[in-house]
């Protein structure tokens, strides 16, 4: 369930714009105003937001609000003003342009998302960057991690609940046999994790874990070898296998480093979570650290950057 709120009455986005024009006035920009509006609207009321503004005063909204704000409230503002879809392709892009780049991103588009979402993702990628994301994935890895993460942005798995459990037998031995034989990269496991749908592949891992007492993730962990791809693995995995509580450990680990870090992965996960599944991830956190995610950010985050997260997280 999402913890975004929107007011029952909404004003028009016409009236909206009006407000952040005058919220821009002055000195200073007023940061509560501009969080008490846009904090409080859905994607497609954003968007009406933008079209208003632009016609009203013939200025793009998201620009001018990077000139007015800075910071970690800067970057999340403007990432939560992008459509859905954009927003993920330039969070693909930041994530493959990083020195070493940030797969996770990556994975998480391609096993949380559903097919027409990465699909919609893809499309907007292309717009935006006059270039497709395999080509940019393929560019910018090598070897066995190129051809993994390939295979899964190019997916486009079947999206329904039907699943085989001899092939999800057949499957998990072969799962094993390549964690035994340390052959991870061999093609059937990069086939098996890059196109099975969702539900099969838990069949799969649910299997494993019966059959062999231990699961595939805590098998793979034991291995040093190979890290980046066995880690790319077990990514895919924790994504697949349980969206909330691999998502509780992002923020889980994003807000240990807030301050001390570059990564901003607590804004990626809110602003694109918000209006879909926060609340489960919120009660994953709660249930894994004996506080809730309102409170940790409250204590390790501050000022408007502080005010616009609690916002989305239903405060």
């Amino acid at each position: 369930m999402a913890t975004l709120i929107v007011p029952r009455d909404v004003p028009s986005a016409n009236v909206d714009a009006e407000a952040l024009r005058t919220a821009f006035k002055g000195w200073g920009s007023d940061e509560k105003a501009i969080i008490s509006i846009l904090a409080h609207r859905n994607a497609i009321q954003r968007r009406h937001i933008r079209i208003a503004y632009e016609q009203l005063f013939q200025e793009d909204l998201i620009k001018r609000l990077e000139s007015e704000i800075s910071g970690h409230f800067e970057r999340a503002v403007y990432r939560w003003m992008l459509d859905p879809e954009d927003r993920d392709a330039v969070l693909a892009n930041i994530a493959i342009r990083k020195p070493k780049e940030d797969f996770a991103v990556l994975v998480e588009l391609s096993c949380i998302y559903s097919p027409e979402e990465l699909l919609g993702v893809r499309r907007a990628y292309q717009h935006r960057y006059k270039r497709s994301l395999e080509e940019d994935v393929a560019a910018s890895t090598n070897d066995d991690l190129r051809t993994l993460l390939v295979g899964l942005v190019s997916a486009y798995r079947y999206n329904g609940a039907d699943v085989d459990l001899s092939l999800a037998k057949s499957e998990a031995e072969r799962l094993e046999r390549a964690i035994k034989d340390k052959t991870f990269y061999h093609e059937d496991v990069v086939r098996i994790l890059t196109t099975r749908s969702r539900p099969q592949l838990v069949a799969t891992f649910n299997h494993y874990k019966d059959a062999y007492g231990i699961s595939i993730s805590e098998q793979l962990s034991s291995d040093k070898a190979g890290k980046e791809f066995t880690e790319a693995l077990r990514t895919i995995i924790e994504c697949i296998d349980d969206p909330y509580q691999y998502y509780e450990k992002v923020v889980r680990n994003a807000i240990k480093r807030v301050g001390k870090s570059d990564e901003d992965a607590l804004t990626r996960v809110v602003v694109s979570r918000a209006e879909k599944d926060l609340r489960q991830i919120k009660e994953a956190y709660h249930k894994r650290n004996s506080v809730t995610l309102d409170d940790a950010v409250s204590k390790e985050t501050s000022g408007d950057y502080k005010r616009f997260i609690l916002a989305l997280l239903g405060n």
